[in-house]
């Protein structure tokens, strides 16, 4: 597989533990575990390796947590700590290419070091200089590996963490993932493993031997996507920040793990005005709501529900929202936050819409900018509709 492609893919292990162990060189070499001390039932949100190694893991209950690692020092987290790493750890990368992808506050990155050979040397020796670099000026240890894809970039990261590096030759692909357990495969859901289990399908060279024709005969449509992730084909491009289409997002932690649907209704509901006003400030529309709800255990379950002509009213973007809401509170387990996403955005068309009676348009408008007004001034619950949820 020659794709003439060089992807750098970078990741500090457990990062939230690792900037705090910057912070404070006494933690180095001792169990560390992230949580939020003032939640009743609070959760790990990261933990050290040596909490790893004694069972730790992230979404687990706090209290069992500790239990399990009984000489654990436990650390509030402390995001806006997290965001300012990253940001240096972004800047550390962006000096090698203006193509680079990476996440919020995780650790993770991706650089498109294509072509860049005549600069900076071979793409084993950015690896190596970029990582000496990072270690030496933010005194944290990301893994790092190089191949073609993201994909097999991301699996060659997993196989070598806590630490290291690994590189993966063009045309080895299949060679390099054939033995390894589909565990780590990206893209490949818990009910997929368990449905491959089934025919003994274990590890990612089974899968890879398996047909389009097999495939499509027990995944359907997704079996196509199965034939390339086994094989490592991924032509999926470095997204820089500026490339993604653009979206709002609005989060919310529950200072307890929340599972009353009245309570959740109402964070939801004042999120979806959150969007409202930032939407109407732009003069920009949405015609799809995203809900992400992360849950004690740590799993996460994401629904969306859209619409075809854009909105930006509170009363059609909080019926997105309930709607989006509705399909993913399918368990019983407690939610520990939630995030509300506006995107498919678009500016909004000066153009009257036909079929309206103008003037109830032009009254509704004029509400809404009255109560955005009222809630610059006197925070955001100083007004509201009264049919929409409460937040408590």
């Amino acid at each position: 597989m020659n794709r003439n492609r060089f992807i750098l893919h970078l990741n500090v292990a457990d990062f939230a533990v690792a900037v705090e162990r910057v912070v404070d060189l006494t933690l180095r070499e001792k169990p560390v575990i992230v949580a939020p001390l003032q939640a009743a039932r609070a959760a790990v949100y990261d933990m050290s390796e040596e909490a790893y190694r004694d069972g730790v893991r992230k979404g687990m209950l706090l209290n069992r947590a500790t239990r399990m690692c009984r000489k654990a020092r436990v650390l509030p987290p402390r995001f806006e700590l997290y965001r300012k790493a990253m940001g240096s750890f972004v800047n550390e990368a962006r000096s090698y290419s203006p193509v680079l992808e990476y996440g919020a506050e995780d650790g993770h990155l991706y650089l498109d070091i294509t072509g860049t050979h005549r600069l900076f040397g071979t793409p084993p020796d950015v690896g190596w200089r970029l990582h000496r670099q990072i270690r030496s000026k933010l005194e944290i240890d990301p893994i790092w590996s190089l191949a073609g894809s993201k994909l097999v970039a991301k699996i060659g990261s997993r196989l070598v963490k806590p630490v290291g590096e690994y590189i993966v030759a063009d045309g080895e692909e299949q060679r390099f993932l054939a033995p390894l357990s589909l565990n780590l495969l990206p893209g490949l859901s818990s009910v997929e493993r368990q449905r491959l289990g089934q025919f003994n399908i274990v590890r990612i060279g089974e899968l890879a031997s398996l047909s389009r024709v097999q495939l499509h005969g027990v995944f359907g449509r997704r079996g196509e996507s199965l034939f390339a992730l086994s094989r490592g084909i991924d032509d999926s491009t470095v997204r820089p920040e500026e490339d993604r289409p653009p979206r709002l997002v609005r989060d919310h932690i529950f200072s307890n793990d929340c599972a009353d649907r009245s309570v959740l209704k109402g964070v939801v509901g004042a999120l979806a005005v959150q969007l409202g006003m930032e939407l109407r400030s732009t003069r920009m529309e949405a015609r799809r709501v995203g809900l992400r709800l992360n849950y004690t255990d740590g799993t996460s379950v994401s629904r969306q529900a859209s619409v075809r002509r854009g909105i930006a009213d509170d009363d059609s973007l909080l019926g997105l929202a309930l709607t989006a809401l509705e399909r993913g509170l399918t368990r019983r387990t407690r939610v520990r936050s939630c995030r509300l996403i506006g995107d498919r955005l678009h500016p909004r068309s000066p153009q009257l819409r036909l079929f309206t009676d103008p003037t109830t348009e032009q009254k509704k408008e004029h509400l809404l900018a009255a109560m955005d007004r009222i809630r610059q001034r006197f925070g955001r619950e100083a007004i509201r509709m009264g049919s929409h949820p409460v937040l408590h």
